[in-house]
């Protein structure tokens, strides 16, 4: 790339400073198949990206460690990213050769996928972990690789059900140094969960190899020994028993499951809430939705997890869920290495639901922690490196993250409904006042200001009346899913007299209130342009069937029914189907 702009690091990426590099930034994204524009059905938005990421409004986000995006900047493959490359080619090579096919076949596919891996990297811009992604896709065209993988992994599952079952591992997991247990019987409780938590982790990471090779009881002493030494992050987060967390789990390449269910069961155990993510499909040994539904060794964890099989679940349904299921397991939408561009909407508003991440594994440390890109949530992260060392190290979000819970957001509401409640008893009619406020792209503070001026000018006309207007309870950090979730609250509260929904003649009114003539950008909006509208209508009419005497005004209801469900995080619409 030859532009006077440079970016040190994967932090530093802001659009709009140079044309050279943002036309080479977006050819690489392309390349990637990470730019949403391209490929909105199957790319996150930037809006549920920011639901993970903390960025700036012209930051970009890329999936791989910022060294990685140094090597691909550079344009250079003949040293640290051609070795990355040529790791990936190992593994098709591996992949393929294991497959069990016939000989011919696969010497026949081998030369394919040759000749396309050379032309993938001939530009240098391809991410390591995309590559991987992109041959393994080709490789799939083999019938039969799926099948035995899946069969791979029963096998390994089937296999750590025994080794936990052991009498060995089972002694050295409960045996207790009685010098590690002082204090009154809530510290000594907090002290066994800790030891218990940092053990079943190490566990969690030795699947693979202790499954290759059975240790002896003074390799697990030792292992849990260093465990001890290295998981004072782990203190932070559960060290108080009065804090209760929802932690959402990400599996890793190497598999594990049953053992890191081991460890899920100690936080459910600590009164914690779990989201298990797992694979959409084959990614070597992690596991699966397909696994979860179908291993016979996993038969009790489908009895206890409640499995959310949608893409795209609302965040009211995501907290109902939460609320009656200790447990849930969901997808992450992939089948690649953590890829928060192309994760579902699921897994998205599972990440915004969560107080922490805990990631398993070298290559989601090396996505998480060798970034210097920032996370709305805290990410825990443990791993055992090239030499067998066992680390375990925290990122916390920046403090400039607010997480709004279930509780805060609820409380939000409740307040406006007090609002409500005491003017109903007081003999007042309450309307409600749905609105544009940011449905029309970059227009959002005209909105604020034209709905603030028309709602004054009703206020003034209208006697006895409470209006509520959406404007007027705008909280700063607070994102679409937030405010819909707020809103609904208090608009099936009950005590709403008189809908109102924006019309073409409340843009114009509210235009000549402001001395201006209508933008033609406004020219002809109404509520039924609005995607959080048209929902808000659902509940209306929802709300009316309980309430026969509750008044509709605005726009016939029937305008409303055009756009898809309110796009993820935005404040703007999702598109008319």
């Amino acid at each position: 790339m030859t532009s006077k702009f440079e970016c040190r690091c994967a932090r530093d990426i802001h659009t709009g400073q140079d044309s050279m590099f943002d036309a080479w930034l977006f050819s690489m994204m392309i390349d990637n198949n990470i730019a949403h524009s391209m490929n909105p059905q199957f790319i996150a938005s930037p809006e549920q990206i920011r639901f993970m990421v903390a960025m700036g409004p012209d930051q970009v986000y890329l999936p791989c460690e910022d060294s990685v995006f140094q090597d691909i900047q550079e344009g250079d493959a003949s040293g640290r990213l051609q070795k990355m490359y040529n790791r990936a080619w190992r593994i098709i090579v591996r992949l393929l050769r294991s497959s069990g096919a016939d000989r011919e076949d696969i010497r026949r596919r081998l030369i394919f996928c040759k000749y396309r891996f050379r032309q993938s990297i001939a530009t240098t811009t391809l991410i390591p972990s995309r590559l991987v992604k992109r041959m393994m896709t080709l490789a799939f065209f083999m019938q039969g690789v799926s099948e035995l993988w899946e069969g791979r992994r029963r096998e390994s599952c089937a296999r750590q059900i025994q080794m936990l079952e052991s009498p060995m591992l089972a002694q050295v997991l409960g045996a207790v140094d009685r010098g590690e247990l002082f204090g009154d019987m809530g510290a000594i409780h907090s002290r066994l969960n800790y030891l218990e938590l940092a053990r079943k982790m190490y566990l969690s990471i030795m699947s693979r190899p202790w499954l290759e090779s059975l240790p002896s009881v003074i390799d697990v002493q030792k292992g849990f020994e260093a465990a001890a030494r290295v998981s004072a992050p782990l203190e932070l987060y559960f060290g108080n028993a009065a804090s209760k967390l929802t932690v959402l789990f990400l599996v890793d390449a190497d598999g594990g499951l049953v053992l890191d269910l081991a460890l899920l069961d100690v936080l459910q155990r600590m009164g914690h809430r779990v989201i298990l993510a797992v694979k959409e499909d084959f990614h070597f040994y992690a596991p699966t939705l397909t696994d979860v539904r179908t291993d016979p060794s996993l038969a009790e964890l489908r009895r206890r997890a409640c499995i959310v099989q949608s893409p795209a679940v609302s965040k009211n349904e995501l907290l109902r869920l939460l609320r009656e299921h200790k447990m849930l397991i969901i997808s992450d939408g992939t089948q690649e290495r953590m890829n928060l561009t192309r994760v579902s909407v699921t897994f998205a508003r599972a990440w915004k639901e969560a107080d922490l991440v805990i990631a398993k594994g070298w290559r989601n440390a090396g996505i998480f922690l060798r970034t210097s890109h920032q996370f709305t949530r805290d990410v825990l992260c443990y791993w055992v490196d090239d030499a067998g060392e066992y680390h375990v190290e925290a990122r916390p979000r920046p403090a400039t993250v607010c997480k709004f819970s279930e509780r805060d957001i609820a409380a939000h509401a409740d307040k406006i409904i007090a609002e409500m409640r005491a003017a109903r008893d007081a003999g007042r009619t309450v309307m409600f006042y749905s609105c544009i406020i940011g449905s029309i792209p970059g227009q959002t503070s005209t909105a604020v200001k034209l709905v603030n001026a028309f709602v004054t000018h009703l206020r003034q006309q209208q006697d006895n009346m409470l209006i509520i207007n959406p404007a007027e309870h705008f909280i700063e950090g607070m994102d679409g899913d937030d405010l819909m979730f707020m809103w609904e609250r208090v608009q099936r509260s009950g005590y709403i007299n008189i809908w109102r929904f924006q019309s073409v003649e409340d843009v114009e009114e509210g235009f000549r209130l402001l001395g201006r003539k209508v933008p033609p950008i406004w020219s002809g909006k109404d509520a039924t342009y609005s995607t959080g509208c048209t929902k808000e209508m659902r509940i209306a009419l929802d709300v009316q069937k309980a309430n026969r005497e509750m008044q509709l005004i605005g726009p016939d209801p029937r305008m409303f029914f055009r756009r898809s469900e309110y796009g993820i995080g935005k404040y703007f619409d999702a598109t008319i189907n």
